[in-house]
């Protein structure tokens, strides 16, 4: 016949592959919206100097104490202002300018990482300045985060929202490779006041940004109306909640993942104790977590064919368990250490995009600050009350016997989540939160 072309079995099969591939891959299309490209970029600077701090304060509270239970109160010390600022701070988020919120968030933490700076140029930084300092960066990226997520809907097309998502993970994490990796060797070779000089500078990034980008003025029934009652419109936000059992639900498991199996804040005395090793591995550890997330992000193309988002969040809050457990019985093989956080990043950024898309899919736009303030409460705020959490077990116990009960103990709660709220495992993409909560089993 004219014109009809043999394909060899090995042809056929290599555009298959490259079918596959191009599933696989990470949809850009979001960065071609103007305001999101900026956010987006914006922030990669800002957030690589934000994880140079966060690994700082660590490591200078463990050598100033080398006490876990006094490295792990840096949660409960971040955790407070946090939950004050993202909770609170989400009326103000529905009723002004987001585009401006932001804009001053972004200078506040500049100046909160200052208070850090100005304590490292003391002859011996008092340990109460740290705590200070840490409590008062939480408390200013607990509402910037808040800010962020809800302006995110609004600045790509409803069916990208997943992909957008997919792209902040991928810039998140790349942020905590690079700056938990810088601050650790910063820290071992130049000290803290050149970890924390880098992060006041850092934030020049999403303040230009947000300098660029237009208004962003939140929908609402009435623009005029004052924030007034900020406890009673919080009040809305819980109300609206309390009615949205998946939404709980997501909130739930989260929580459990973070209070019982993330070992960050054992992550120093792990490295000088088990490894033998200072900062630099510090910083490396961190990052592990970070490189899994990121690969798992840059390969999620295919995030937006899953429609079982309950379950799919489930499974991999389970694998996160498994993995940290994991990473606790490998003795000093620091290889399969890095290796088995790897994994746990990976299957906690999964988990982070369909718990995100839900959220965010579900709640009306007058209601977004309120509830994106909740939402980072509980993802910010899990990780300090695992801080708090493991390095009271590790200094009761032992790091490794904290690290192991923390993951198996996240994937018993799991697993016990989805057995209560059978609801959530089957929850499908583009499904009503109340139709799903009403539906059979």
């Amino acid at each position: 016949m004219v014109g009809k072309r043999n394909v060899s079995p090995g042809t056929s099969r290599r555009r298959v592959w490259r079918t596959r591939a191009r599933g696989l891959a990470l949809d850009l299309s979001p960065l071609r919206e103007r305001d999101f490209r900026l956010l987006w970029t914006g922030e990669i600077f800002s957030e690589i100097g934000s994880n140079i701090t966060l690994v700082a304060v660590l490591l200078q509270v463990d050598a100033l104490t080398h006490d876990p239970a006094a490295v792990g109160l840096i949660g409960l010390v971040q955790l407070i202002p946090l939950m004050a600022a993202s909770l609170f701070g989400g009326a103000w988020i529905d009723r002004f300018d987001r585009r401006r919120l932001l804009l001053g968030a972004q200078v506040g933490q500049a100046g909160a990482a200052g208070v850090l700076l100005a304590g490292a140029f003391l002859a011996s930084t008092p340990l109460w300045t740290v705590y200070v300092g840490a409590g008062l960066v939480a408390g200013l990226s607990g509402f910037s985060l808040a800010t962020r997520s809800a302006m995110t809907p609004s600045l790509v097309p409803a069916d990208r929202l997943p992909s957008a998502l997919a792209l902040n993970q991928v810039m998140w994490n790349s942020a905590q490779i690079v700056g938990p990796a810088l601050g650790g060797l910063i820290v071992g070779g130049l000290g803290y006041r050149w970890a924390y000089g880098i992060d006041v500078v850092s934030f020049s990034g999403t303040i230009g940004a947000a300098l660029l980008m237009a208004p962003h003025r939140p929908g609402v029934a009435d623009p005029d109306e004052e924030v007034l009652g900020s406890w009673r419109r919080l009040g809305e936000g819980f109300r609206y909640l309390r009615s949205k059992r998946i939404l709980q639900a997501t909130f739930f498991i989260d929580l459990i993942a973070m209070i019982f199996g993330m070992p960050r804040v054992l992550f120093p005395v792990l490295a000088r104790t088990r490894f033998g090793a200072g900062p630099e591995l510090a910083g490396f550890l961190f990052a592990s977590v970070s490189v899994g997330a990121v690969i798992a992000a840059l390969t999620s193309g295919w995030v937006h064919r899953v429609t079982r988002q309950g379950t799919a969040i489930v499974t991999a809050v389970i694998v996160w368990g498994l993995a940290i457990a994991g990473f606790g019985l490998v003795g000093g093989r620091v290889v399969v250490a890095m290796l088995l956080l790897a994994i746990a990043g990976g299957a906690d950024v999964i988990s982070a995009v369909f718990r995100s898309t839900i959220l965010q899919a579900s709640v009306p736009d007058a209601l977004r600050g309120r509830l994106s303030g909740i939402h980072i409460s509980v993802v910010a705020g899990g990780p300090r009350l695992g801080d708090l959490e493991g390095g009271v077990v590790a200094s009761m116990t032992s790091p490794v016997v904290s690290v192991v009960s923390g993951g198996i103990l996240c994937v018993v709660g799991a697993a016990v989540l989805a057995w209560r709220m059978p609801a959530f495992a089957r929850y499908r993409t583009g499904e009503s939160t109340a139709s799903a909560e009403n539906s059979p089993s």
